[in-house]
């Protein structure tokens, strides 16, 4: 059976040890004033083990966004826990073990490439100490960014910019990296030479991702498991894993099996749609 029924799962029945990176225990948030409060997350729990790509996708106001804020410590549930490696999220957020790359790219346009991705070693002193960090310049290298770090952002094209982005948020060498729709403002063709580079990244430099994405093909290509939204109040429907195997290449989209799990995801996101709409 592909899907992994949640409705039912506690947090209780949830592993917890030391194979977890992320966990997320019985997290629910809401907006607006008491008595008036949207819920907008309700009951959520699942984990990310070290070094698995999970990605998130759900229709428009599931919560996706407002989840990684929670998981990033940026914003702090009404109810349940976030834990990286066993850590409050609080403490994984001071301690840089969070890495985190948002929609927009956010370059300085008067640094270079390099002195972008420098810039977070520069202001974050503190937490270099007893730490292992990535050599800037290497990490570049690493994205083919290697000719482009003495340039400025404004000489690049969105597509690296975005790797920039990318770069400069492994720079701390964190345990957890979280994704907002990183390629969201690319083109199809930017778009899947963009998450194919990630892709290529990720299989030799394994870190805890959790993925915020409106595709469905990206993201069966990146991931190792699927955490599908359900809408109004925002909450997880099923975990679907990816049974294709790595490292993976484009050719995989043509595959068979690729075919039958797209279908199977869009499927079952069609029907939570209908669900929220009545």
């Amino acid at each position: 059976m592909r899907m992994q029924d949640v409705s039912s799962q506690s947090a209780s029945s949830l592993p917890k040890d030391d194979d977890v990176g992320v966990m997320v225990r019985n997290v629910s948030k809401g907006f607006g004033p008491e008595g008036a409060k949207i819920t907008v997350l309700d009951d959520v729990s699942f984990d990310i083990k070290k070094g698995e790509f999970v990605s998130v996708i759900g229709p428009s106001g599931c919560g996706k966004s407002t989840l990684l804020k929670l998981v990033a410590g940026l914003s702090r549930a009404d109810a349940g826990q976030v834990e990286i490696n066993g850590s409050p999220v609080k403490a994984a957020a001071e301690a840089k073990s969070i890495g985190l790359v948002p929609q927009s790219p956010a370059l300085l346009p008067w640094r270079t490439v390099l002195d972008n991705v420098r810039l977070p070693l520069l202001i974050n002193k503190g937490a270099n100490k007893g730490r292992d960090l990535r050599d800037p310049e290497a990490l570049l290298r690493s994205f083919g960014l290697g000719n482009a770090m003495h340039k400025f952002p404004g000489q690049l094209s969105g597509g690296m910019q975005q790797r920039v982005a990318i770069a400069r948020a492994f720079v701390f060498d964190p345990a957890v990296m979280l994704m907002d729709e990183p390629f969201s403002a690319l083109d199809e063709m930017n778009r899947d030479q963009q998450r194919m580079g990630l892709l290529e990244f990720w299989q030799s430099n394994r870190k805890s991702v959790m993925f915020v994405t409106h595709s469905v093909p990206e993201a069966i290509m990146l991931s190792d498991r699927i955490v599908l939204m359900a809408a109004h109040p925002g909450r997880i429907a099923e975990i679907i894993p990816v049974d294709l195997p790595r490292p993976r290449e484009e050719a995989a989209y043509a595959t068979d099996a690729f075919r039958d799990l797209e279908g199977y995801v869009r499927n079952s996101l069609k029907k939570v749609m209908r669900e929220a709409h009545g």
